[in-house]
């Protein structure tokens, strides 16, 4: 790897990644209502689903997609209605990610369920493929092996995306407990269903 290239890689991609989106106002919500260690779940679909975007933008498989946006509204529709379901449920107190009034989170949440919800939004999202085709490919050389390159790459943006959804899911966990201890259970789902119904709506509209 071209090390001059490295010092600009690394700090633009965590920029990127820090930057406000679905899947980091996705960490902050669920770290609010079911606490970091089980929104890691959501964050291990989350990389996953990235990491499939970033090697299939490099292999050229992106642009072929981008060419056919059909294929993006597949997982755009389910992926949207699954949000929004989650979210009214949140905004009403119901459901698996909803905190009880009595304060305790609820642990009914699967941990599939919150996997294919990290790796569908990332998926889902036409954003992240544009950044993938428009942010990897001059960043590889063709004369050396592809293979090791991208490996490398991909693997510096996890390590990106990891650390700010723990920061996010770390900050929406101490927003929740905020909240909690001022007997607001009902106003921290509401604004957890609101993020939640905000992710939809950036993913359906994206």
């Amino acid at each position: 790897m071209d090390y001059a290239a490295l010092i600009i890689f690394i700090p633009t991609c965590f920029f990127i990644s820090i930057t406000p989106g679905m899947c980091m106002t996705l960490a902050l919500t669920l770290g609010m209502t079911i606490g970091v260690r089980r929104t890691m779940w959501m964050m291990y679909g989350e990389l996953l689903g990235v990491a499939v975007v970033a090697v299939a933008a490099v292999l050229g498989v992106a642009a072929l997609m981008l060419k056919f946006p059909a294929i993006f509204s597949i997982f755009k529709i389910v992926g949207a209605l699954y949000l929004a379901y989650l979210a009214v449920q949140m905004w009403l107190s119901k459901g698996k990610m909803a905190i009880s009034h009595n304060r305790e989170v609820t642990q009914t949440a699967s941990r599939k369920g919150l996997f294919l919800q990290g790796f569908i939004t990332a998926i889902a999202n036409p954003k992240g493929w544009a950044f993938m085709i428009s942010l990897l490919p001059p960043f590889i050389n063709p004369e050396n092996p592809i293979a090791v390159q991208l490996t490398f790459l991909v693997a510096i943006i996890l390590v990106s995306e990891f650390i700010c959804m723990m920061l996010y899911a770390t900050g929406g966990k101490s927003l929740g407990l905020l909240l909690a201890k001022a007997e607001n259970v009902r106003l921290m789902n509401r604004i957890s269903g609101t993020l939640m119904m905000g992710v939809a709506l950036w993913l359906a509209l994206g």
